[in-house]
């Protein structure tokens, strides 16, 4: 791990997490959760092997990140953010929400996953219809993606589960969900634009502000 050698803590974090790949490692943990190594190499395209084992390696030694063994029947090592890691979660929002700009235009060839947009999302969704019964939107699949669940007012976002049965799975290309949950595009707009809606379309406007999703 290099190092700024100066006395300062911003150069002392930046040793620490500003090597290449080490806030998305922390980024993939906040989104899923304790997981698999390979399940983080899914989520990072482009990252070799041995450059992944060697950040976690260094994140390790720095007390950001844990390792144990679960039992059967999941019977992995599992990788997890310790509290110290946990800490980065407002440093990752900011970087989200000051890289939300730079999104709106994506360059061709540029990789996407569905549960990235998992961070962002529990910024941006608004459950408004707090007096109704809960609600899961899935967005993507159990393979890739993330279930928001509105209930009494308060919006979670957390990795897709067989355990919940989702009112509306919603599918769409990269740049027109993040123009839909931004404001920037209204739901019929989306629809017209490749957002497919399985289920319930109400659902889905309950997390989005009256104007986004009536307009």
């Amino acid at each position: 791990m290099r190092s700024y050698n100066q006395y300062c803590s911003m150069a002392r974090a930046l040793d620490v997490v500003g090597d290449r790949w080490a806030l998305l490692i922390v980024r993939e943990l906040l989104a899923q959760g304790p997981c698999r190594f390979s399940d983080l190499r899914r989520g990072l395209p482009g990252i070799a092997s041995n450059l992944l084992a060697e950040r976690l390696r260094e994140m390790q030694s720095a007390g950001l990140i844990t390792r144990h063994e679960e039992p059967p029947p999941v019977a992995a090592t599992l990788i997890s953010l310790t509290e110290r890691g946990q800490d980065l979660r407002g440093v990752v929002r900011e970087l989200t929400r000051w890289g939300a700009p730079l999104m709106l235009d994506p360059p061709d060839g540029d990789e996407f996953r569905t549960h990235w947009l998992s961070l962002p999302l529990r910024h941006l969704c608004q459950d408004g219809s707090p007096d109704e019964p809960a609600v899961t939107v899935r967005l993507g699949d159990l393979h890739d993606g993330c279930d928001i669940i509105a209930e009494h007012g308060r919006v979670d976002v957390r990795p897709c589960s067989t355990e919940r049965q989702p009112d509306a799975t919603i599918t769409a290309p990269p740049q027109v969900f993040v123009a839909l949950f931004t404001g920037l595009m209204t739901l019929r707009k989306a629809q017209t634009e490749g957002l497919v809606v399985d289920g319930s379309a109400a659902a889905l406007q309950r997390l989005l502000p009256a104007e986004r999703a009536n307009r």
